[in-house]
């Protein structure tokens, strides 16, 4: 029998993390961070983080676990979440993954091998050597050559990934966009339901909007100001999220604070949408589009604990009782 995992996603500031608690509380599930950002100590106002009073003693996994000066990646965060996933059935609980980095729970749910190879070789230091000579854009360049559905996918200024994939296709002939459609089209080992949140694009803005100023009047502002005092630098992955970067800009002088949190707000906005593009793609997602339920979260949940309960029924590793 398959291990029973519920996903519970969406776009930013829809509300997942409240439904996802009061799902946790009713399935006597633990919760796993599907976010890139609230993994960082430290960075609380700007991941909008869960606090100990939202938890509400409901376990939660992958949160303030890791510095803010250490990477964090898709391969990272698989095999974290494993772990976690491991003890949550040893103790007879329900994984929830929840969290809005798309790209992470496609990696956990089919198991998706990316080949990310961490040991650096002769070629990556070649290639390592022609970014900093010709820039990132000669690089990626040379992707778009040998992979151009690759490339389309990668930003010119990831590196990183520019470089794997590169890599990637001199060590094995094979284009990395290839491999991972293969990866993406595997069955998953889990049983799942796969849940993504949504609500009308026209409020999901506002809710936005709201989120930033909520942020601001926390003292992101104090906040990034003392993660740079700390020694954070924008070269780091950490510094890289939303909010984070924008702030830094404010405070290195580049811009005014009303312009920094312009494109705060413009920059949400877009990659709201494109996490809801990415969804949108996924297979088997069970939408939940709140005006159906009149901005209810409570009938959302009970449409969730349907679902449960049906395929508990089936026999199929959810808890029957739910």
């Amino acid at each position: 029998m398959r291990q029973p995992l519920i996903i519970l996603t969406g776009p930013t500031a829809v509300g997942k993390t409240a439904l996802s608690i009061s799902l946790a509380k009713a399935v006597d599930g633990e919760i796993i961070s599907a976010d890139s950002m609230q993994v960082y100590r430290h960075m609380d106002i700007g991941s909008a983080k869960v606090t100990a009073d939202e938890m509400e003693g409901v376990p939660h996994h992958l949160i303030d676990v890791l510095d803010p000066d250490e990477d964090f990646n898709v391969v990272r965060f698989q095999s974290m979440a494993r772990e976690a996933m491991d003890g949550i059935y040893e103790r007879g609980h329900i994984p929830i993954v929840t969290g809005g980095t798309g790209f992470y729970i496609q990696a956990l749910l089919y198991d998706i091998d990316f080949k990310e190879n961490e040991d650096s070789g002769e070629i990556r230091r070649e290639l390592e050597a022609l970014g900093d000579e010709k820039g990132d854009e000669y690089l990626h360049h040379m992707l778009t050559e040998i992979d151009p559905e690759a490339a389309a996918e990668i930003h010119a200024h990831n590196r990183k990934r520019v470089i794997r994939a590169i890599e990637y296709y001199r060590q094995t002939g094979e284009k990395i966009s290839e491999h991972n459609k293969k990866e993406r089209e595997k069955e998953s080992p889990y049983n799942f339901l796969y849940y993504v949140l949504t609500t009308d694009r026209c409020l999901l803005y506002e809710r936005i909007e709201e989120r930033v100023d909520l942020m601001l009047s926390a003292d992101l502002v104090d906040e990034v100001r003392a993660l740079r005092e700390m020694g954070c630098t924008r070269s780091m992955v950490s510094m890289q999220g939303l909010g984070y970067k924008e702030i830094l800009d404010y405070l290195e002088g580049r811009r005014t604070l009303e312009e920094a949190v312009y494109i705060l707000k413009r920059d949400t906005r877009h990659f709201a949408k494109r996490q809801l593009t990415w969804f949108k793609r996924e297979r088997d997602v069970r939408w939940l589009n709140l005006p159906d339920f009149h901005q209810d979260r409570n009938l959302v949940l009970n449409r969730i604990l349907e679902d449960i309960r049906e395929i508990g029924d089936m026999g199929h590793g959810f808890d029957e009782n739910v």
